[in-house]
């Protein structure tokens, strides 16, 4: 009899590795990184790129990362023959106060499992905005690193507002799947439920748009006035009016204080390769807690050993990540994050990882900007005394984990994911697969993978043969899922990968629907 476990989609999928030898853009949606890709061709560098490609996103994937969200880019730059950090993180506002946020006694639903907050002020609304990052961490990039200048980066996406966001199925499920907390806003409303309904695509094969008019004003403002506008002129102003009249507590001194970092990542060595990670309030420390819990592995491909091993070095981390890691605490120092990776003929690599937290963040669409703004607030612990508690003016404990590996100097491969905290399992898997197996970076992504970040309980993909499936039994109790769009149990990675100088290869996750990689030329 045939197996009906797992009735949530049937099909059988692949997503083919794109090589270039110019250089090449991967996204979770590929008309955003079709844009990267020309920027590129145009005479970008591959941080022009990525730049683009995030503006795009945020009429492309709105319900990922945008203005009103934060992140971290990596990047190696090739005329400095290094790694670099631009953290762009979110913070909570100074006027944040833990008594907003009473536990209600219930137990909490959404991405991190902490106790229920009385109204859930601390997953969706204006008391639920922590300060963005991204606009001053797309502005910090193209100061320092960028060819091209911030008008040229801006306006791909500034045309794509005018023309509105394309309605696909993935729009529907994404909206539906957020459809009571977004009715709950004015401007929400307005934005993504038209007439009151979820929007549906057209049975035909015309494209149709949702109206994103004050979206494409911001960005046009942005576009004429730089990044500096979000933080300190009208759109400043604008932002908090809003925010505030809500009931939030985003101030201008918030914005006006706010600045994004650059700084120097931390490093691992395995075998022959570097692996660059972020430092600080990231899962990069929880990376390298990991990695120095496994051996060597001294075989051609994976096996229920490694694996296990694999698994229960996790494991282990993810503990002493819950039990340590915040602002407050010993700091080596259902996310809807979003995932950039590109490469250029030059060398320079980026992967960069930006989010408004939860799906369609906030769900707060700022009345006068069409701002859609994060809900960072929930990355916080909303119980007292804990390393990661919500605190007042403090960078909460992110999941974003993006990586480059490096030998002798020059870039191998880079990866990152999106997916709160499944992101670390899905990024430390596919380094192992690429480094430790000798595999390429498409083989790697279609590799079965599984998930420890619920510590009690691996989530695996029933592709994995029985020895395996019994090895990571013996690590810790097991659920088989097999890999799927929506829900998805696993992370959402992505990456670039350099086999030669003329060989530039980029990787989408298979089962995002709507992500591939582009390449230039």
């Amino acid at each position: 009899m045939q197996d009906i476990s797992y009735p949530y989609e049937t099909w059988t999928l692949c997503k083919p590795k794109v090589t270039s030898s110019k250089g090449v853009v991967v996204a979770q949606e590929i008309e955003a990184a079709s844009i990267g890709a020309r920027i590129i061709e145009s005479g970008g560098n591959a941080i022009d790129g990525a730049i683009a490609t995030a503006f795009a996103l945020s009429v492309t994937e709105p319900w990922m990362s945008g203005l009103g969200g934060g992140g971290f880019m990596m990047l190696y730059l090739a005329n400095e023959n290094r790694v670099r950090v631009i953290d762009f993180g979110m913070i909570s506002p100074k006027m944040t106060d833990l008594a907003d946020y009473p536990l209600s006694g219930d137990i909490g639903a959404d991405l991190f499992g902490w106790p229920a907050v009385a109204l859930d002020t601390n997953l969706h609304g204006a008391k639920s905005v922590a300060v963005p990052g991204s606009v001053a961490g797309y502005g910090l990039a193209v100061e320092q690193f960028a060819t091209k200048s911030w008008s040229e980066l801006i306006t791909p996406a500034l045309d794509l507002a005018k023309r509105g966001h394309r309605k696909t199925w993935w729009t529907t499920l994404n909206v539906a799947a957020e459809a009571k907390l977004l009715n709950l806003y004015s401007q929400s409303r307005e934005d993504w439920l038209p007439d009151g309904f979820v929007p549906t695509v057209s049975a035909d094969n015309e494209y149709t748009y949702l109206k994103l008019e004050k979206l494409a004003h911001t960005l046009k403002t942005l576009k004429e006035n730089g990044p500096e506008y979000f933080y300190q002129g009208e759109l400043a102003e604008s932002l908090v009016a809003d925010i505030q009249n809500a009931g939030g507590k985003l101030s201008k001194q918030d914005l006006i204080d706010y600045s994004a970092q650059i700084v120097d990542p931390i490093t691992a060595i395995r075998g022959s390769l570097v692996y660059n990670l972020l430092p600080g309030m990231s899962a990069g420390p929880t990376f390298v807690d990991a990695l120095e819990n496994i051996p060597e592995f001294d075989m051609e491909k994976p096996s229920p050993d490694s694996h296990a091993f694999t698994a229960k070095a996790l494991i282990e981390a993810y503990r002493k990540r819950f039990e340590t890691m915040g602002h407050s605490g010993d700091v080596g120092d259902r996310s809807c994050t979003t995932n950039i990776s590109a490469v250029d003929h030059y060398g320079n690599m980026v992967i960069m990882t930006t989010t408004l937290l939860s799906r369609f963040g906030s769900r707060y669409v700022a009345p006068t900007s069409g701002i859609l703004l994060n809900n960072g607030i929930n990355w916080f612990d909303p119980r007292p005394d804990r390393p990661n508690s919500i605190a007042a003016g403090k960078k909460p404990l992110s999941n974003m984990c993006p990586m480059i590996a490096t030998k002798q100097g020059r870039p191998v491969f880079g990866l990152g994911a999106s997916g709160g905290r499944k992101i670390l399992p899905a990024v430390f898997q596919l380094a192992s697969y690429i480094n430790d197996f000798n595999m390429n970076l498409d083989t790697a992504l279609d590799e079965p993978r599984f998930d420890v970040s619920g510590i009690n309980k691996i989530i695996f993909d029933p592709r994995f043969d029985m020895k395996v499936q019994n090895s990571l039994e013996k690590v810790s109790s097991t659920e088989p899922w097999v890999p799927s769009a929506f829900p998805s149990m696993y992370a959402v990675p992505s990456g670039v990968q350099i086999l030669g100088k003329d060989t530039l290869i980029g990787g989408a996750h298979t089962h995002s629907p709507l992500s591939g990689a582009v390449g230039v030329g």
